[in-house]
Formats: C-alpha cells, sequence, structure tokens
C-alpha cells in the first residue's frame, strides 16, 4: 500500500526513483515537464561534443509532437536526427530496427549518442532495444506520450516481438530518465486511454486495494483526463511499479507479479498477430481470465469476489473482460508454452489471492487453463 507522502498530490510534479544496475534514475510525472528535458540531458547524459540525438518517434506522435521536441533541442545546441516509424505494434521487429541502425549509421550516430524515445510503449521498447544493442549499447531516456506506457516507460525492460511470441527479444537496459508530461495526453484517443487504464488498474490489483476502490470511484475523470486524478493515477501507479522494479530490477522473484494478466493477454496478442487487440485490452481480459482461475484452483477464496471486482473495474474503464469466441483456443494455449514464463514443461501464472495481493503459480494444469479460456467465452456470449 502506497504511503501518505507517496500520493500527496499538492505539487505539479511529482519525483520517482528507480534503483538500477548503474544507480537511480528519475521519473518526472506531471504538467510541462517537457520543459525540463535539455537541463535533465546535460545532468544525466554528458556532453558529447558533435553526436548527435537520435530522436525515435511513431508517425501518428511525430506529426504531433515531435517538431516541438527537435526545435526544443536544437535551440539548445543539439543535433537531432529524428526517425518515425508505423504507429504500430508490428514495428516492434527485426525490420524495423535493421531500418534504424540503417539510419543512425549514415546519420553519424555513434558511441557518444543518446536515443530519446518520443512516444508510447511501443516506441520506448523498440528505442530502448535499439538503445541496447547499437554499438553496444548507448543511453537513452524515455519521454511517453501514452498512458500505457506509464508501465512500460518504467523498469528498464525493452524488446521486439517475434511473430510467434511477444517480446521474447530483448534486454534489460534501463533509461536514463523518463519525463511523463500530461500534456501529451490530450490527444488520446478514448479507446487508447481505456487501454492505458488496464496497466494503472493492474499495479492496483497486484498491490493495492486502496487504489483499485480510488480507481472504481474516479473512473469518470480518469476517462475524461482529468489532469489531477490522471496524475494521481499514473504517480501511484509508477510508484507501486518502482518499488517493486528496485527490489527486484531482472525479474529473479517478485518482478514477475507485474505480469498479471500477461500470460493471457500476450497470447491473445500474439494469436491475433498484434493488430486486432490493444496491449490493455488483451491484458484486461488476461486479469480477468486470471481472476477466474485463481477461483477456480482455490487461490482466491470465492467470499473474497476478486473475479466480479476484476470485471467491475475494468468494464467501468471501458475495457473487455470476455474473450470473443473468433479468438481461438488451442493456438493460444500453444502461444502461451512459448512465453518467456513457461518454465520447465509447466505453465506459470501470476494469480490473485485478493484484491491486492497475487501470487506465483509454477505449475498450473493446461487442463485449468483450457477450462478457463472456455469459460471467458462462454462469459462473452450473447446466447
Amino acid at each position: 500500500m502506497m504511503s501518505k507522502k507517496q500520493v500527496d498530490q499538492s505539487s505539479k510534479v511529482k519525483t520517482l526513483h528507480v534503483e538500477a544496475t548503474h544507480g537511480a534514475y528519475p521519473v518526472w510525472i506531471g504538467t510541462d515537464v517537457i520543459q525540463q528535458l535539455v537541463p535533465a540531458l546535460r545532468e544525466h547524459i554528458p556532453p558529447a561534443g558533435q553526436s548527435p540525438l537520435f530522436m525515435i518517434t511513431d508517425e501518428t506522435v511525430g506529426v504531433l509532437y515531435a517538431p516541438t521536441v527537435q526545435r526544443m533541442l536544437t535551440e539548445a545546441g543539439y543535433r537531432v536526427v529524428t526517425q518515425c516509424v508505423p504507429a504500430t505494434e508490428q514495428s516492434k521487429q527485426f525490420e524495423t530496427l535493421h531500418a534504424l541502425v540503417t539510419t543512425a549509421l549514415q546519420a553519424g550516430v555513434d558511441r557518444h549518442s543518446a536515443v530519446i524515445a518520443l512516444g508510447g510503449g511501443v516506441v520506448g521498447d523498440l528505442a530502448g532495444f535499439f538503445a541496447a544493442t547499437y554499438m553496444r549499447g548507448i543511453p537513452f531516456v524515455q519521454v511517453p506520450t501514452t498512458i500505457l506506457a506509464h508501465d512500460s516507460s518504467v523498469g528498464g525492460k525493452v524488446g521486439i516481438n517475434h511473430p510467434l511470441a511477444k517480446n521474447t527479444i530483448g534486454a534489460f537496459y534501463p533509461p536514463r530518465f523518463v519525463l511523463y508530461d500530461m500534456f501529451f495526453l490530450q490527444t488520446l484517443p478514448p479507446r487508447e486511454v481505456a487501454s492505458g487504464l488496464a496497466e494503472v488498474i493492474k499495479h492496483g490489483l497486484i498491490r493495492d486495494a486502496s487504489f483499485v476502490a480510488w480507481c472504481l470511484a474516479h473512473m469518470a475523470a480518469l476517462r475524461s483526463l482529468d489532469p489531477i486524478k490522471l496524475t494521481h493515477a499514473l504517480y501511484t501507479g509508477c510508484a507501486i511499479k518502482a518499488l517493486i522494479v528496485s527490489a527486484d530490477e531482472h525479474e529473479h522473484g517478485i518482478r514477475a507479479h507485474l505480469n498479471l494478466g500477461h500470460t493471457i493477454g500476450h497470447a491473445i496478442e500474439a494469436v491475433a498477430m498484434y493488430g486486432t487487440w490493444t496491449h490493455g485490452e488483451a491484458i484486461a481480459v488476461g486479469m480477468c481470465g486470471s481472476a477466474m482461475l485463481a477461483e477456480h484452483l482455490g487461490i482466491a477464496p470465492l467470499s473474497a469476489h476478486v473475479y466480479d471486482q476484476t470485471v467491475a473495474v475494468l468494464r467501468a474503464a471501458g475495457l473487455p473482460t470476455t474473450l470473443p469466441a473468433t479468438v481461438p483456443i488451442v493456438p493460444m494455449l500453444e502461444a502461451m508454452k512459448r512465453d518467456k514464463k513457461f518454465r520447465g514443461g509447466h505453465m506459470v501464472f501470476v494469480l490473485p489471492e485478493a484484491i491486492g495481493a497475487v501470487k506465483i503459480v509454477s505449475d498450473v494444469p493446461e487442463e485449468a487453463v483450457h477450462l478457463i479460456l472456455q469459460r471467458l467465452q462462454k462469459e462473452g456470449d450473447p446466447t
């Protein structure tokens, strides 16, 4: 549970510190924090002479915000190379990474350069993996522009997808800092807002029941992008993740709790070929399935109403809570066996014991998972 100090809403900009292998890095959340980009670069990334900055963004954000950020950097004396990628999960692939390397080499990006990831989770994952691997690693910073990226920009997990499984090619490579400006969120379409709220809710489901209740009570304000309520929600979600990541950066233990809903969710995305579903939508159904599975296995007592409460808060956010009949179950089961969490021939799930408390279960029977997927489809069957 977050302390009173951690959830204080009095300041315009909130700051978190995440422990990482190279030391703690700051996360700034609030309004107009993008104005701190140049001072933050000068403080956290040593001057590199004429080595250019490499800004990676997507085609949507590139039109809306990249010119402003590039002008800010240019006026401060930086040379900036900008590359846009398609605004889709399918950008997280080898072909896109290869194109980024080509652009960087042709533009003179070198070992003294730094990468700026300006965009949502796809851009952050892709740009971070590029930074981790280009010339054996150059610094990068996260400037998220979506609600969903409040999760992916903190913690240092970066990577790309394989057609058979999501995020199987990647690294732990933390940013030097994260600048999270509320201004960038105002142009998000409703579907992307809901998708981002799935990860906000997830942080409460794994660690803070009172925050789940708060989200449900203030969902209308969150969905309408109320800046005060949204800043509080994003700060609280990031604070929960920062506590977990600082204790287990490389996912040897409790960091796996952050995968609540992801075993089923990643399988949905893989079967749908990373395009039909948003990440948040897939994770929402995954969290419902995990709650249902926990009750089925006796990990969550029926009297705790974990499944009902999970469904209620996700539906309030405008997220799906059932699996359409068009999503085939057998390919999903096969995708789960290729998941990073599959271990020793057994399916591994993060399952809730109660709202705000989860555990890792490493021997979930495939038959039980098959049954839950069928039930998730039946829940969505109007007949």
